[in-house]
């Protein structure tokens, strides 16, 4: 089979990570959709597989995590009318873990918002770690066992911050979140301080996910068809995200100031993981 030049690869990568929709991306690169699809898969699975080799020995102070919504397919209360939906349809979860100096994404995981994701995503993390860090989560409840069944007692200072919303207009409720009116920090385990016990920096990451991957903007048709489309775009944006992208306060990826890596990678280097 022909492959594209790797120059064609890196530009459709590229397109990819900065929000282009795979039909968009097949049209400015004027290559098939399957082509796009084909590339995205090698991508996702070389992205995926270095960055669980790489990022490991963290030596994190500050870890914020948090879930963000989206569906495969259709959303959930639609699968039951939907027209031949997949077996993974319906809504999915991407749980993040981001050190809050250096704004490493350290972990992720995909699924639903169950107790046993929140286990697995806590035991991933707890692998990439080499120092003892202050966790934040919001108040989701799942949070509480997986953190205690992942550390060891004593081995963590986590903290959840517990936001109050006011009640939404009918507007509000359709296209806008409820309006925060307060937050309050529990300490759970350990002694995390009072001064650091904020989700402030995985909550921009969100919008930063919504603006770099189209299947997470809202009201479009971008959405992700099948799961493991959804897990290869996660796996190559947030490779690009840690070991390509500049951040903007830091002036350098989030992987050197991590300590990661030495050096400013580029997508030449994403298309050198690809199979040859």
């Amino acid at each position: 089979m022909n492959r594209l030049p790797p120059a064609k690869r890196a530009h459709i990568l590229h397109l990819l990570v900065e929000g282009m929709s795979l039909r968009a991306a097949s049209r400015v690169a004027d290559v098939s959709l399957n082509t796009v699809y084909k590339l995205l898969a090698d991508a996702g699975e070389a992205c995926a597989a270095y960055h669980d080799e790489h990022v490991r020995g963290v030596k994190a102070r500050r870890v914020q995590c948090d879930e963000i919504w989206s569906f495969i397919y259709a959303k959930g209360k639609n699968v039951p009318t939907a027209k031949a939906p997949p077996p993974e349809a319906g809504d999915v979860w991407t749980w993040t873990a981001l050190e809050a100096d250096t704004k490493l994404m350290i972990s992720y995981a995909i699924g639903d918002r169950s107790a046993r994701t929140a286990l697995a995503f806590m035991e991933d993390l707890r692998s990439r770690l080499a120092t003892r860090v202050q966790l934040t989560t919001d108040g989701h409840y799942a949070y509480l066992e997986a953190v205690e069944g992942a550390f060891d007692y004593g081995e963590i200072d986590y903290a959840q911050l517990v936001k109050m919303y006011g009640t939404p207009t009918e507007a509000e409720k359709r296209y806008s979140p409820a309006v925060c009116v307060g937050a309050r920090k529990r300490p759970i385990s350990g002694r995390p301080a009072p001064a650091h016990v904020s989700t402030s920096y995985v909550e921009r990451q969100n919008l930063t996910m919504r603006m770099g991957m189209r299947r997470f903007t809202r009201l479009t048709n971008a959405f992700s068809k099948r799961l493991r489309g959804h897990l290869h775009m996660c796996s190559l944006f947030f490779l690009h995200y840690n070991f390509v992208r500049i951040h903007g306060t830091l002036g350098v990826s989030p992987a050197m100031a991590a300590g990661v890596t030495g050096e400013l990678r580029d997508m030449d280097w994403m298309v050198s993981l690809l199979p040859k």
